[in-house]
């Protein structure tokens, strides 16, 4: 692992500066998004989602489509691939995680072979929900799984705004080091920090993945995207050991 004293020089060395934006170096993501809206809805999502209703939140047939992809800011205008090369995985994840702590961005990394299975259960399921607690309560959030992009609203947005719908969360998958060095890197950046914070988003970011890699959960993953009419949320509510209200 990198020392704190030597944390200071590995960055300078390794990350790119001055720009640090995730999507475009002239205007940051979160303003960008806030002027535009993103529209993240395409394609309706098959009917059988309606049978979700319990929970409130169709607001139209076209529950939900999909997200608009997003392009992330390419890994070499981040970090210096070329010296990176030479640190070990270890060093790597230090230096990655560090660098992101208090810029309003989430690092964060992961095994190839566990990423793999991430890509190969996603393309097969892309779409889950997760309650997210909140003091007495939870707010559920919709989620998108495309890798390499993962991407978060809430689902009153959808009741609320429909296809204008906008991500309050993105993640990207970095597969740079995949060969090399057995590695993924992870960014996630907030979108609206008012409707998500930075800790928030890192629990939905891993809870997500907790679904998708453990095979117990997965079969929730798998019900709500193949056989909806029997999916029932409580159950989510239970594997994370949140009381069902």
């Amino acid at each position: 692992m990198v020392s704190r004293a030597m944390f200071g020089t590995k960055v300078a060395s390794l990350l790119t500066r001055p720009s640090l934006s995730f999507l475009w170096a002239k205007e940051s993501y979160s303003s960008l998004a806030a002027r535009t809206g993103y529209p993240i809805l395409k394609e309706s999502i098959p009917s059988d989602f309606l049978k979700w209703g319990s929970l409130g939140f169709c607001r139209t047939s076209r529950f939900a489509t999909g997200f608009t992809p997003l392009q992330p800011k390419p890994l070499d205008s981040i970090m210096d691939i070329e010296r990176a090369k030479n640190k070990s995985p270890d060093e790597l994840v230090s230096i990655w995680d560090d660098y992101h702590l208090g810029r309003g961005h989430i690092g964060a990394s992961m095994k190839a072979n566990l990423y793999q299975l991430l890509k190969q259960r996603a393309a097969d399921c892309q779409y889950f929900v997760i309650p997210l607690w909140r003091g007495s309560g939870y707010t559920t959030m919709f989620a998108q799984v495309k890798i390499p992009h993962m991407l978060f609203t809430g689902l009153e947005d959808y009741k609320a705004r429909g296809t204008q719908a906008s991500p309050y969360f993105t993640v990207c998958h970095y597969t740079d080091f995949a060969e090399s060095k057995g590695l993924v890197l992870i960014r996630g950046d907030v979108v609206f920090a008012s409707k998500l914070s930075d800790s928030e988003a890192k629990w939905l970011m891993e809870t997500t993945m907790s679904f998708y890699l453990n095979d117990v959960r997965y079969k929730l993953v798998e019900r709500f995207n193949k056989r909806t009419r029997d999916f029932e949320f409580k159950d989510v509510l239970q594997a994370l050991d949140m009381p069902i209200l």
